[in-house]
């Protein structure tokens, strides 16, 4: 064993050769942005525009999108999953949220960009600042909606600025090494796994355009496309879907939009001659095939690029939610044996993590990446693991404090001694998606406790959590009307989280899956108006997080259920658990646990024992059933 001494001058060397490195590497990516900034310039003036406008999306607004659609990136830097920059001649600004405000900082050049933030900073308002009048500001018509492009024409015709789309996007001009879209081939997702045909969905379909008068509707949401056909594909990172686009009749038939190289002819086979299907690059002059026709657009969804060749093509259009949506988010039986298969399968793998992250990080030889990294390699050992369903918040210290961390060679550190560390994951298996959050404390080798504000804090979540869990309510409730229940206890104490409570879960989709979502019903939040609906899954994740030092997070999976309650006055519903992974125990207060909190907790170790047990053997077993004994 190394003498104290010794082993504490090594981590200090260590760090510093590690911030020498991340140094040098910050400044050489600081060059390199600044020249990508001066070639858009350039590139602006030789298309005799003032400005344009860069958000992190592709055609279809996806949450998660192909390396070829990381324009943001690419320009700024910036590694977030939300937020947009802008660049006139003279002014550059990014604009993220709260969850953003210290990554965009570390990687994001101030003298290159100002940082704003959403929604206090509002990029009408940044135009009007830094713009003269008559400046002509772009957009690509292909990464923006309707009601976007609205809304700021609303906001800077008065100063005279002209909002107008970009004859194809100037990034993509000078992004010399742009990455291909992705060559995946789509495949079949079996109908054991989806409940449903996709006769019967389209038929589905079908009868809501009759209803409301209309012979098509346009489906770009690259999940909606793999529900609706049961189909699924690998062209983006942590959601199996195929980049393409559908157009639904009210016959009940469909035309498909997808690149040729990507389609099977098992793929063909499953499609049948309801779906046509024709080549990606035809998409847009069938939209000029429906003259005459009333075609519904998703307003979320549908981009300007597909309502302007709409109205060129002589249809008339109207912007509804996409139909599938709703009816995605409501798991049939199938769905959901398949996610209770899933949860199983990711709790046993996430429980051998935790077991091992026990004995190895109190030595201080852990870092983030590397957790990260060995969590991954726990999940692909079951053989059923296709992709993260997201990038694994591996997060230490005064890390765990920033919500949506996101660990990269720059920011990754030792997991300290004596620290609360905090690992946001879930992985995407053909039965089911799954996402689980759990905070422990890492010990240090002679032994050391959590501090009692550590103890009184998580417990505050614990017990919201709780709350959540057990929460019954009417038909018609909202998750706006239940996100209350999670936060009540750490009201009592002058704290809150700047978070959503809860967002829906696809089924092998996409991980943050609506309509439905538990958020406060303010600042404009999708979701929180969406009447949940027995079949519905959402996850149950409140936190506390106090900056530089250290955050707390406790997520499980929930399936929204009915309860049966003698002489209940109407339906009722509540949640059933999906999740099974130990709660650290050693960051608990009982003291603040009602009794019937401790009785929640114990039966769910105890069922956590019943599902994952089994699965485990050795060391890893005999963790399982110390970290779920009674409380």
């Amino acid at each position: 064993m190394k003498r104290p001494m010794l082993y504490v001058l090594e981590i200090h060397l260590r760090a510093a050769r590690a911030g020498k490195a991340k140094q040098e590497n910050h400044t050489m990516l600081m060059q390199t942005h600044d020249a990508r900034l001066k070639a858009l310039r350039e590139e602006l003036k030789r298309r005799e525009l003032d400005g344009f406008v860069v958000p992190i999306c592709d055609e279809h607004m996806s949450e998660y999108v192909g390396e070829y659609a990381q324009r943001l990136g690419w320009l700024t830097g910036f590694g977030g999953s939300a937020g947009f920059a802008a660049v006139t001649l003279t002014h550059a600004a990014i604009f993220v949220d709260g969850r953003y405000t210290v990554q965009v900082r570390e990687q994001v050049d101030e003298s290159l960009f100002e940082y704003r933030s959403i929604p206090g900073d509002s990029l009408g308002d940044w135009l009007n600042d830094v713009c003269e009048p008559g400046a002509k500001i772009a957009y690509d018509a292909w990464l923006h909606t309707w009601n976007w492009v609205a809304a700021l024409e609303k906001q800077v015709e008065p100063a005279g600025i002209a909002i107008l789309p970009a004859k194809g996007n100037p990034i993509d001009a000078v992004w010399s090494d742009q990455p291909t879209p992705s060559a995946a081939q789509a495949f079949v997702h079996g109908e054991d796994l989806a409940g449903r045909s996709s006769a019967d969905k389209r038929a589905e379909i079908a009868q809501w355009l009759n209803q409301n008068g209309l012979d098509a509707v346009v489906i770009p949401a690259l999940d909606s496309i793999a529900w609706l056909l049961n189909i699924r594909g690998a062209d983006v990172a942590h959601t199996p879907v195929a980049l393409s686009y559908v157009i639904a009749h009210s016959d009940g038939t469909a035309q498909l939009f997808i690149a040729p190289e990507k389609v099977t002819p098992e793929l063909t086979q499953h499609l049948g001659n309801a779906v046509q299907v024709r080549g990606r690059d035809e998409f847009v002059a069938a939209l000029g095939e429906y003259a005459g026709k009333m075609v519904s657009v998703d307003p979320d969804f549908g981009v300007v690029a597909i309502a302007q060749a709409l109205r060129a093509g002589g249809a008339q259009f109207t912007f509804r939610q996409d139909p599938t949506i709703l009816a995605k988010a409501i798991k049939n039986p199938a769905e959901v044996r398949g996610h209770r298969d899933a949860q199983a399968r990711d709790g046993a793998a996430v429980s051998r993590f935790l077991r091992w992250l026990e004995e190895t990080a109190p030595s201080g030889g852990v870092d983030e990446l590397g957790a990260a990294a060995k969590l991954l390699e726990f999940r692909q050992a079951n053989g059923d693991l296709r992709d993260t369903s997201f990038d694994t918040i591996s997060a230490a210290a005064g890390h765990a404090a920033l919500p949506h961390y996101r660990v990269d060679e720059d920011s990754n550190i030792a997991i300290p001694p004596g620290s609360i560390y905090l690992v946001d994951s879930g992985g995407q298996y053909p039965a089911g998606t799954t996402d689980i959050t759990r905070t422990v404390w890492i010990d240090t080798p002679e032994g050391s406790d959590p501090t009692p504000e550590m103890k009184d804090r998580f417990t505050r979540v614990l017990k919201g959590h709780i709350q959540i869990d057990q929460a019954v309510f009417p038909q018609g409730t909202n998750g706006g009307q239940i996100d209350v229940l999670a936060r009540q206890y750490l009201w009592e104490a002058g704290v809150d989280f700047a978070h959503g409570t809860g967002h829906g879960v696809g089924s092998f989709l996409a991980v943050h899956e609506g309509p439905q979502r538990i958020a406060k019903p303010t600042g404009g939040q999708v979701g929180t108006g969406q009447e949940l609906h027995a079949g519905m899954i959402l996850s149950n994740e409140p936190g506390y997080y106090k900056p530089g030092a250290f955050g707390i997070r406790i997520e499980n999976l929930v399936l929204t259920v009915e309860r049966d309650i003698a002489g209940a006055e109407g339906r009722y519903l509540g949640f059933d658990c999906l999740t099974w992974v130990p709660i650290d125990r050693r960051l608990i207060a009982p003291g603040l646990l009602s009794a019937d909190e401790v009785e929640w907790l114990n039966s769910y170790h105890a069922q956590v024992r019943e599902i994952i047990a089994p699965q485990l053997d050795g060391d890893d077993l005999a963790w399982l059933e110390r970290h779920t004994k009674p409380l």
